[in-house]
């Protein structure tokens, strides 16, 4: 089960990556066609859901490499016992919103679909489609935070106990 959550974080980061692709070709065709004089129609809308893609779909893979930014002042100098119970409860307060976040995104999706919601350009998409990437970025981070609980209730390693490997480089001794 651990390989098979690890390539999905994988998978998801990977996407994120070729979602940060597809941003950058379109902001280049946006300043190609000011500068050549052509117009490409709902370019900037297709802008803003590859952006949304990749935020989504990196937080589980950011997640799970310890490189979102955590607060961990009462963490760093409670021990035992004490910090293993903050640790439950933060990870116990952030699966619930994590849940919260994947289970609003889905909702939107099944919604915009059911309504058939278009979005407000020239292109018409449906939203539904850039909504996907949400919601599924949202899911996936929603089983990371929730994976990381577990681990820790079991006592097990998980998410950002271990420092970064170039962690080293960065002390001032």
């Amino acid at each position: 089960m651990r390989r098979f959550l690890d390539r999905v974080y994988d998978g998801a980061g990977l996407l994120a990556a070729l979602f940060m692709a597809a941003l950058l070709v379109t902001v280049l065709v946006t300043i190609a066609s000011r500068e050549f004089d052509f117009r490409v129609s709902g370019i900037d809308g297709y802008a803003g859901y590859f952006m949304a893609a990749c935020a989504f779909l990196a937080m589980a893979h950011t997640f799970k490499r310890n490189e979102h930014i955590r607060v961990t002042l009462f963490l760093s100098r409670a021990k035992g016992r004490l910090g293993f119970w903050i640790e439950v409860w933060a990870l116990s307060a952030s699966s619930l919103l994590a849940v919260l976040l994947a289970f609003f995104s889905v909702r939107l999706v099944l919604q915009s679909y059911q309504f058939k919601d278009i979005s407000t350009s020239l292109d018409a998409t449906p939203l539904w489609i850039p909504q996907s990437a949400m919601a599924l970025g949202a899911t996936i981070f929603a089983i990371a935070v929730i994976d990381s609980l577990i681990a820790h209730l079991r006592g097990l390693p998980y998410t950002y106990q271990a420092p970064p490997a170039d962690a080293e480089r960065f002390s001032h001794d």
